[in-house]
């Protein structure tokens, strides 16, 4: 099956880059964002279409992209007359990045049965560096024929795309990376702290110890901003913790514990009342970096 036609729907600063790749791999690609600005300056920039509401963005389609940011944001553009849902050809792939409960997941992979098109939920992890350099890693959950009609448009963006299981299994994926990612970040933000007060020429160091056990994404890509105290380089402190909140509530149902991760959120917390709601992960360096 050839694709040609595709939608971009959520031009955040993941979506705007990943839309962008598209494009420039020759895909037809109309986009839709709620600020119709962005939208307008991303036609401008890579010469493709946009459209005033999710569903006649979406109308053409033979697979639909979406990411937005939250379960009731998905919603928002999935229903009502002028959403996705009712606008869609039968048999179009809706592949959802955004990051989202498994719950909502399985509500639309079973809408879209009923209704005769597919749905694969498919976060990413990479930052907006990843986006931007279309190096994502893509976790998807759902049926392995539409994934297979998928993976090679996805590659327009995505390094490392892999089916992990059935509907769901993506988003599950992508809580595991933010529990990794929140003891990662806190432990290095612990360590950088703690060289410094030692009076260690913290570069050597680093250049020593990343390309040992403790070697990271967080640590080679972070901790030279960390030491400046530079935090506006990605994904902020308020996504993360809607992020980790959703695995709280999973952890819930499936007896999981998360002692750490839940210390972490708790930091986190501390960083949005100090006024660093915006700043990047890494921001939990300000706790401990007196």
């Amino acid at each position: 099956m050839e694709i040609k036609n595709v939608t971009f729907i959520g031009l955040g600063v993941m979506g705007y880059n990943m839309a962008g790749h598209l494009k420039k791999n020759n895909f037809n690609t109309t986009v839709y964002n709620r600020t119709s600005s962005v939208a307008d300056k991303w036609v401008d920039e890579f010469s493709g279409m946009s459209k005033s509401t999710p569903g006649e963005a979406s109308s053409d389609a033979q697979i639909v992209f979406i990411c937005v940011g939250r379960d009731e944001d998905l919603v928002s553009v999935m229903e009502g007359d002028n959403g996705i849902i009712n606008n869609i050809k039968e048999n179009t792939i809706i592949v959802d990045h955004t990051t989202a409960s498994a719950d909502i997941a399985r509500k639309y992979y079973q809408k879209a049965k009923d209704k005769n098109f597919h749905f694969l939920d498919a976060p990413v992890s990479g930052g907006q560096a990843g986006a931007e350099n279309g190096i994502l890693s893509i976790m998807v959950g759902g049926d392995e024929k539409n994934f297979q009609i998928a993976k090679p448009v996805m590659t327009s963006y995505g390094k490392t795309i892999e089916l992990i299981g059935p509907t769901g299994s993506g988003q599950l994926a992508k809580m595991i990376n933010q529990i990794c990612i929140a003891g990662l970040v806190q432990g290095l933000s612990e360590a950088l702290s703690f060289g410094k007060k030692a009076n260690l020429d913290m570069e050597k160091v680093l250049q020593v110890i990343s390309k040992g056990a403790a070697q990271s994404w967080q640590m080679e890509n972070r901790y030279r901003t960390m030491l400046k105290g530079e935090y506006e380089f990605g994904f902020a402190v308020d996504w993360m913790r809607k992020d980790l909140s959703i695995c709280f509530n999973e952890a819930e149902k499936n007896g999981a514990s998360l002692p750490v991760t839940k210390i972490v959120d708790r930091f986190y917390e501390e960083v949005q009342k100090n006024g660093g709601s915006r700043y990047d992960t890494s921001s939990l360096m300000t706790l401990v970096d007196d």
